[in-house]
């Protein structure tokens, strides 16, 4: 399939959205992760049949969608309400659509919201290396017990500062570790060749980000425990942050449960029980100095965490299908194409 690009006005603000396939096809919502945008999804789309209607937007501060600020307080639902208000949007969606929502990262989170906010508006749940119910980072077990009262060391301080300026500046080149397009081989993927021809496609992607104390990363706060900060109430890695995004209590308790297939890879860095990106595992190996040891700051069970929040789920009345691909990364939809269309399909009724 190939994707046209419409702007419509939703939730107040501007958005960009790529769309493929009949609008009575069967309806699919695919949502971005961090540092992306929906072009992330074009590897993928290529491969979809005709028979689906597919909508994919821009997150508010990605892509060409408005850059609105993040209220990191709400937690991911200033995303979930942009996307929410899509599927009212006759341009978009057949009356009354119930789309399978399909969430890469920050943007399984947002699905997961999404079905919180809006349960009979969707049909399945695709969950693509989504981030924990309980956040990101700053969490010590399985039930999401914070490793301090103010979850310190989460948030928009954890942001690398030479990434950030680099993505600010749009440096293309793999010259530094930080550098967008290095970082896009090494922890987006597990393997830089599965980016294929799409390189610049994706980076340009990534490089679309708006950065910033409203959007990415945000704001951080002093605190008296290790490492120093914690997360404030604006931007994006705020929103991700388990003092403002601890959905599993409610992800637990949704009525309807439509069927949740869990889709990640083995060798995945950003979201994973041993995660390059949080800052207690970063401790542990010594990277950052100070470290209080496992005992105070352990670092966080990001799988098993996922999966304890969704067998909770099944034993709810709920259903999941965890697929773990050996050797793959951050990003299923790229590096396995074919499983996850196949994944995908299987929940989409009459594909």
């Amino acid at each position: 399939m190939k994707t046209e690009h419409r702007r419509v006005t939703a939730n107040g603000i501007s958005q960009a959205v790529r769309v493929a396939g009949p609008a009575t096809g069967v309806p699919v919502l695919l949502i971005h992760g961090n540092c992306s945008s929906a072009a992330f999804w074009e590897p993928l789309i290529r491969r979809l049949p005709e028979t689906l209607r597919v909508v994919a937007p821009d997150l508010r501060g990605y892509g060409d969608t408005q850059t609105a600020p993040v209220d990191a307080g709400r937690g991911l639902a200033d995303f979930a309400d942009d996307v929410a208000a899509l599927l009212n949007e006759p341009s978009l969606f057949a009356d009354g659509a119930r789309p399978v929502v399909v969430g890469h990262s920050l943007g399984g989170g947002v699905a997961m919201r999404l079905l919180v906010d809006h349960p009979d508006r969707v049909s399945g749940l695709l969950l693509a290396a989504p981030v924990s119910p309980y956040g990101f980072g700053g969490t010590r077990d399985l039930a999401g017990t914070p490793t301090t009262p103010d979850f310190a060391g989460t948030g928009g301080g954890t942001a690398n500062a030479d990434f950030v300026a680099r993505l600010a500046a749009g440096e293309r080149d793999a010259s530094a570790p930080a550098s967008p397009r290095s970082v896009l081989r090494s922890a987006y993927v597990a393997d830089p060749a599965s980016l294929g021809d799409d390189e610049e496609l994706l980076l340009d992607s990534l490089l679309s980000t708006a950065t910033g104390t409203d959007n990415y990363p945000g704001d951080a706060v002093p605190s008296p425990h290790w490492p120093g900060f914690a997360p404030g109430g604006r931007g994006t890695l705020n929103a991700l942050a388990p003092a403002h995004f601890r959905i599993a209590d409610e992800l637990v308790a949704v009525t309807p449960k439509p069927p949740v297939t869990w889709i990640r890879g083995d060798a995945d860095v950003i979201v994973s029980d041993a995660s390059l990106f949080d800052l207690a595992r970063l401790g542990a190996l010594g990277v950052l100095p100070g470290w209080p040891g496992p005992q105070e700051c352990p670092p966080q069970p990001m799988v098993g965490q996922t999966r304890a929040v969704l067998d909770r789920y099944a034993a709810a009345g709920g259903s999941y299908r965890e697929v773990t691909l050996p050797g793959c990364g951050h990003s299923p939809h790229l590096e396995r194409p074919a499983e996850f269309v196949a994944e995908l399909l299987a929940l989409c009724p009459h594909a």
